[in-house]
């Protein structure tokens, strides 16, 4: 409670209890003239100090209760609106034995200063009954009991329905992590020991291996190692994939095995990236140069990473046969990499260059994703 910001409501609700006390003053005429003029003043400051009942509600219970004492003792007896107010704030925010301790000292101080007042015993507690009401007082407290016990209910139900829907994605997590095991895992697989029986046996009969049997046993292997990886992280959430920027040199290099001549440049330097942002910007720069690689026609390609404060930036710029005029359509890795930029809360641009060719670039924001 002690970082609730005062807002406008509260200074609406301070201002119209300070306006009905000094008004409720107005319309009777105090046994101690000479004190009319502290009498208004703590009226008014009863219901002021209610701006602050959510930061500060034992505080407001006190000041609000000493002034109910105060401008009784100097001839008010103008109902305790502040003090009730300040009771169902206090007993909203958790605030109970204090609240229970300063209304019982409440109920025995309003007479005891109508005495101290000069007025005679039976009087001083018709005034102390008039000021505050047991009834109205206990009706505070358990409105603000009441509304308590009603959030903290809605809190616990948003929790269990949080809870649920954490298990069913784990479960459905289980559920693709072994479609893909039972499906892609075998042809990779076979992919991959194929070309590693294709290059061995080239080697040994002395024949010059092709070098595109050689990329695609590194890609087959490649591919195991990241099925194997988000294998593992859709089966324990709590496990992230280690891809990130710190593998883009490995990424680079397979590209550049392709015949495709990459540049790669990293401006800056950052140190403890969001694992989300890490792997977001590495994937980017994954789909980009497969792209490249598959559609775009072209010779070479940049990639160029900036670390800057609060942001991570990634551009993949190529040489290929893509026009303004003749954009290519998008497919699902452009729609996979805008929607893992989304998620984080960044912006990604694809399309192509007045120059000629295609550029994907993103803003990755850091903190959104610490």
């Amino acid at each position: 409670m002690s970082g609730t910001r005062i807002e406008g409501r509260d200074w609406l609700l301070g201002v119209g209890v300070a306006a009905t006390l000094v008004v409720g003053g107005l319309a009777e005429r105090p046994a101690a003239s000479g004190s009319v003029l502290l009498g208004y003043t703590l009226l008014a400051l009863a219901g002021l100090a209610l701006t602050a009942r959510r930061r500060a509600p034992v505080t407001v219970l006190v000041v609000t209760g000493l002034c109910t004492v105060a401008y009784q003792a100097t001839g008010f007896t103008v109902f305790a609106v502040a003090y009730l107010v300040a009771v169902y704030a206090a007993m909203r925010a958790g605030r109970r034995l204090a609240t229970g301790s300063t209304s019982l000292l409440m109920l025995v101080a309003l007479p005891a200063a109508a005495i101290a007042a000069g007025r005679p015993a039976a009087e001083a507690f018709a005034q102390a009954r008039a000021v505050l009401g047991v009834a109205w007082l206990v009706a505070a407290a358990a409105a603000g009991e009441a509304l308590r016990q009603a959030l903290r209910q809605a809190e616990e139900a948003e929790r269990t329905r949080e809870q649920a829907a954490l298990r069913r994605a784990g479960e459905e997590r289980l559920h693709i992590a072994r479609e893909l095991h039972d499906t892609l895992t075998h042809q990779i697989s076979v992919i991959k020991v194929q070309a590693e029986a294709a290059v061995h046996l080239a080697q040994k009969r002395g024949e010059p291996v092709p070098e595109a049997l050689l990329v695609i046993r590194d890609a087959g292997r490649e591919a195991a190692r990241e099925l194997r990886a988000t294998l593992e992280a859709l089966r324990d959430d709590d496990r992230l994939a280690s891809y990130g920027l710190g593998q883009l040199t490995d990424l680079v290099e397979r590209a550049r095995a392709t015949g495709l001549d990459v540049s790669l440049t990293v401006d800056g330097r950052r140190d403890g990236l969001p694992a989300a942002v890490d792997r977001t910007a590495y994937r980017i720069v994954q789909e980009a140069l497969t792209n490249v690689a598959r559609h775009a026609g072209a010779t070479s390609a940049s990639v160029r990473i900036g670390h800057h404060p609060g942001l991570v930036t990634v551009r993949v710029d190529d040489d290929g046969s893509a026009t303004p005029q003749t954009p290519p359509v998008p497919g699902v890795g452009l729609l996979g990499m805008r929607e893992r930029v989304t998620a984080l809360g960044g912006s990604l641009c694809a399309r192509p260059r007045p120059e000629g060719g295609f550029r994907v670039s993103a803003e990755l924001p850091v903190e959104q994703a610490s």
